[in-house]
């Protein structure tokens, strides 16, 4: 990183971490790499890693570690923590697995700020990992595709357009596993809430209602996709699930009937897509033709427990969660 003649810091990128050993090595490299005209401040954030996390960060002796207990980390409240302790203008924040493309990522995620005051929020795009199973690959791919072209900045505000909530949620979605915001905004008008799940909805939700600019900067890209086993990808479906329906947020009915009906269209799909995807080998096509499937049955099929699992039923929230097993994702 270039040493500029700035006494004051420009970003603060904050990396939340709990065992994060498997990318936190390449993080730190790519955010200790960028060219941007600013000094960055990079900080750690550890809820009681007991993998080698702490050791990589020892290696990076400009690199700032905070360690808190494991029992105070909320997804909310620990970011709420890092902007409070940080020195930057605007706060980053990457989750422990979400790895920087190139250079300038950087520069391009904090661009948008530039454009108009009333821009507070900037979510940087996904990039599925190669090894991605491609139900979740095509889905990342497919949701950061509706938000605007790779090669443009798309802003996203409330108007007299957005007429009913489907709209307005579609609008503020939000990601804080690689986004940027104003840090006195967050300390001063509006922080993240304290809640168990969709912090980052809610935050963007709370932007865009109340009246501020959301912003979708594409070129300010990481490698992220959550590394999720077969058997764990069905609790952490029932988790988004639950998490949506505690706050309060839509989500749809389904019969077993759409059910089958979901299945079926997704699988029919993919197959289409695995088919002409050329980034996997033959072989590894005809690996997922075959198991691809039965991701799509057990999404649904976790879904479908989620929504129907009574809220004040503690024990069974808990038997399907993967989140409780594993504490933090």
């Amino acid at each position: 990183m270039a040493d500029l003649p700035h006494s004051r810091t420009l970003a603060t990128v904050a990396i939340l971490t709990y065992n994060g050993e498997d990318y936190l090595r390449r993080i730190l490299d790519a955010v200790s790499a960028q060219e941007v005209d600013g000094d960055v401040e990079i900080l750690v954030i550890d809820s009681g890693s007991t993998d080698s996390t702490l050791q990589i960060v020892s290696e990076f002796s400009h690199v700032r570690l905070h360690e808190i207990p494991n029992s105070e980390f909320g997804h909310g409240r620990t970011r709420n923590l890092a902007a409070s302790l940080a020195t930057g203008e605007f706060m980053v924040y990457l989750t422990h697995d979400a790895v920087p493309l190139g250079p300038h990522w950087l520069r391009e995620l904090l661009a948008p700020f530039s454009l108009n005051e009333k821009v507070v929020a900037v979510m940087g795009k996904q990039v599925p990992r190669p090894g991605c199973f491609p139900l979740l690959k095509y889905e990342i791919q497919g949701v950061f595709s509706q938000f605007g072209p790779d090669f443009g900045t798309t802003l996203f505000y409330k108007d007299d357009f957005v007429v009913d909530e489907a709209l307005l949620n579609a609008i503020s979605f939000y990601s804080d596993v690689n986004s940027a915001t104003r840090r006195r905004f967050l300390l001063d008008v509006i922080p993240y809430h304290d809640v168990r799940y969709a912090e980052d909805q809610m935050f963007g939700k709370d932007v865009v209602e109340s009246g501020y600019i959301k912003a979708y900067a594409p070129r300010g890209a990481v490698e992220h996709s959550n590394d999720l086993t077969f058997a764990e990808y069905g609790p952490r479906i029932f988790d988004e699930t639950v998490g949506l329906r505690q706050l309060g947020m839509p989500v749809g009915e389904l019969s077993r009937g759409g059910m089958v009906r979901l299945i079926v269209r997704g699988a029919a799909a993919d197959t289409v897509r695995i088919s002409r995807d050329r980034s996997y080998t033959w072989k590894r096509r005809l690996y997922w033709l075959a198991l691809n499937p039965f991701f799509h049955i057990r999404k649904w099929r976790a879904y479908r427990s989620a929504i129907t699992v009574d809220l004040n039923d503690e024990a069974a929230i808990r038997k399907g969660s993967l989140e409780h097993s594993r504490k933090h994702l």
